[in-house]
């Protein structure tokens, strides 16, 4: 019972700060879908080894090997790590170097300095790199460089992540404390909201995180719960979720006990129901 007060409170408390965040320069755009980005889509890979089926989705998404220009966002891998280099070795190999860019402002500052942006503006694909997510907020969260992220979008493009670069794809900032990943709720609250009303975890079978996300969203309806194994992904283009890779997605809503999608399995956001594939029926 003490737990789901103190969750209770919290939810209320960033409810209402969000409620003030937008004296931000992000332009809030009226949209059709319920979760869903209106324009581009969203790869989001929960951790581990990013498949070349995972790489060729989001290539294809960003306008194929002849037209995809991306930006790497490596800020979640901190100063010493370079998580984020497999993820550009990839993309150089697949739509050439003079294509491929990395993106680490260190201050709020330089993510509001419009000279930074250059690259963002032509990019029809962005990349978030593993580490800690909260290393993304802490730059870029209601800047003017958040604002040219949605601009990808906005344009059609895509946004993929995987591991801290899924959850920093939510509304609301998981794991997102500065001093352990073990803390579910921390200091950090707020996401980059790409997916909106949603909160995303990652290496959830790898590291028995499946259960994580049931109290939030039981209390926090408002919010779907998303929770992806490593080597896996969900693209979401408007409200349609369809999950690729090799292991499995939760998907946690308040309407019902969560539930496990694989290969080839839809999800309609908008509805909050599975999309199950037509039964077959033995041939006479």
């Amino acid at each position: 019972m003490k737990k789901k007060i103190i969750l209770s409170l919290v939810i209320t408390i960033v409810s209402y700060t969000l409620s003030f965040a937008q004296s931000s320069p992000i332009t809030i755009e009226k949209s059709e879908t319920r979760h869903g980005p209106e324009n581009g889509s969203l790869v989001i890979i929960g951790g581990g080894t990013v498949t070349a089926e995972i790489w060729e989705k989001i290539v294809e998404l960003a306008g194929g090997e002849e037209k995809a220009r991306f930006v790497v966002v490596s800020n979640a891998s901190g100063e010493g790590e370079n998580f984020y280099a497999a993820a550009v070795d990839s993309l150089k190999k697949r739509i050439g170097e003079a294509n491929v860019s990395t993106l680490h402002l260190k201050t709020i500052g330089e993510a509001n300095d419009p000279k930074n942006l250059e690259a963002l503006r032509q990019a029809t694909g962005v990349y978030f790199s593993g580490g800690r997510q909260w290393r993304i907020a802490d730059v870029y969260l209601n800047t003017l460089t958040h604002q040219e992220f949605l601009n990808v979008l906005g344009r059609g493009g895509v946004i993929a992540g995987s591991s801290a670069g899924a959850s920093i794809q939510g509304s609301f900032l998981w794991r997102g404390d500065t001093k352990t990943a073990n803390i579910l709720i921390g200091d950090h609250t707020q996401g980059l909201g790409f997916l909106r009303n949603s909160v995303i975890d990652q290496h959830i079978l790898v590291r028995n995180r499946q259960f994580d996300l049931h109290d939030f969203v039981k209390i926090a309806p408002q919010y779907i719960g998303i929770g992806i194994d490593e080597s896996t992904a969900v693209v979401v283009i408007k409200d349609d979720l369809e999950v690729i890779g090799k292991s499995y997605v939760a998907i946690h809503n308040a309407e019902e006990p969560f539930f496990f999608l694989h290969q080839g399995e839809k999800y309609d956001l908008k509805e909050h129901k599975a999309v199950r594939p037509p039964r077959r029926t033995p041939e006479n």
